[in-house]
């Protein structure tokens, strides 16, 4: 985002810096042959900015516009911030160094609208510690796009000035641009994993909910029910991982091992997560355990669909509802399909 006033052109054609908050300066159009003053030709979308055509007086706008713009601005700075504490943490030179390219962008941006706001960018510390975090866990990947949907909603009211301060509709419209290049740049391995993880994940949530409450009601006993999930869970996790190396291997991928360790370790941390109802409750809570893991199933499947729809762009509830009709589905036709067994066997626990 190149808001008037900032970027290598403005000093370039104005001769030197721009004019500091409250001497008079005002923001420009590119100064070019075509935005030349009578010329009648538009200024470039996202094109950097010189001195020369007045745009708009900071002085004209609202007590309301320029809160808004001011916290348009604390936006960018909060971002900026993110993603140098993000570069930080990253051991990839090249992703580094876009990320710090990137920052140094973003803080050069909300400097600039100082212009309209009279005060210097000022970052949301907290936020931006926040965004770093769930870079570190989640990948930064991730924390870009998740940081990229929600400055979407906390930049409405300054979009709305678009109008008022086309500079705003300008400079969305280039950060898209450049956003849409940058990311080109990164290259995250995590990224390239998600769908073995997923799949890992998929399939504990259908074959170990199913396997749980079939047992419910055939065992009647948390403790039994747990000691027969946690085997099944400990095969299926080994036959799940070395499914994927095999398949991995297969296919000639120099990644199998790593593909290998993603899909178990989400097996394996699925299963955990499901038999720790059975586990906590009392012998005789089984009903209340299988409960509270058909719960912990569609936390589980909402939390692995919003990563992979924020970090891959896809659609969030129409997977969502699919993965959750299919997990619980399974598990009600199991649940009573152990009810049918107990009561033809006459099995009692």
């Amino acid at each position: 985002m190149r808001p008037p006033g900032s970027g290598a052109g403005a000093s370039a054609a104005g001769g030197g810096k721009a004019g500091a908050p409250g001497e008079g300066a005002s923001p420009h159009y590119p100064a070019t042959a075509a935005d030349a003053p009578g010329s009648g030709a538009p200024a470039p979308s996202g094109a950097a900015p010189a001195a020369g055509v007045l745009e708009v007086d900071p002085a004209s706008l609202s007590p309301r516009a320029v809160a808004a713009v001011a916290a348009y601005q604390e936006s960018v700075a909060t971002e900026a911030d993110a993603y140098r504490r993000m570069a930080a943490h990253v051991k990839d030179p090249g992703n580094r160094a876009t990320l710090e390219r990137i920052a140094d962008e973003k803080a050069a941006d909300a400097d600039a609208w100082a212009r309209y706001t009279g005060r210097p960018a000022v970052p949301r510390v907290a936020r931006a510690r926040r965004y770093a975090l769930i870079a570190r866990i989640l990948g930064f990947t991730f924390a870009v796009k998740l940081m990229d949907k929600h400055k979407h909603a906390a930049r409405s009211d300054a979009r709305a000035l678009a109008a008022q301060v086309p500079a705003i509709a300008r400079a969305e419209a280039d950060e898209e641009r450049r956003g849409r290049e940058l990311m080109g740049m990164l290259d995250e391995k995590l990224l390239s994993y998600v769908g073995a993880m997923v799949l890992g994940m998929n399939d504990a949530v259908v074959e170990i909910t199913g396997t749980l409450a079939g047992l419910t009601l055939a065992m009647q006993n948390t403790r039994l029910i747990a000691l027969s999930g946690l085997i099944t869970g400990i095969a299926a996790t080994l036959s799940m991982a070395a499914s994927e190396y095999l398949a991995a291997k297969s296919d000639g991928r120099p990644d199998a091992k790593r593909a290998c360790a993603y899909t178990g370790s989400a097996y394996a941390l699925t299963v955990v997560l499901l038999l720790l109802p059975y586990l906590l409750m009392p012998d005789k809570l089984y009903l209340l355990a299988m409960a509270i893991m058909l719960a912990v199933v569609v936390l589980i499947l909402a939390a692995f669909n919003f990563y992979t729809a924020v970090a891959q762009d896809l659609p969030f509830k129409k997977r969502f509802a699919q993965m959750c009709a299919i997990s619980l589905g399974v598990a009600a036709l199991s649940f009573f399909l152990g009810l049918f067994c107990k009561i033809v066997l006459g099995v009692e626990a």
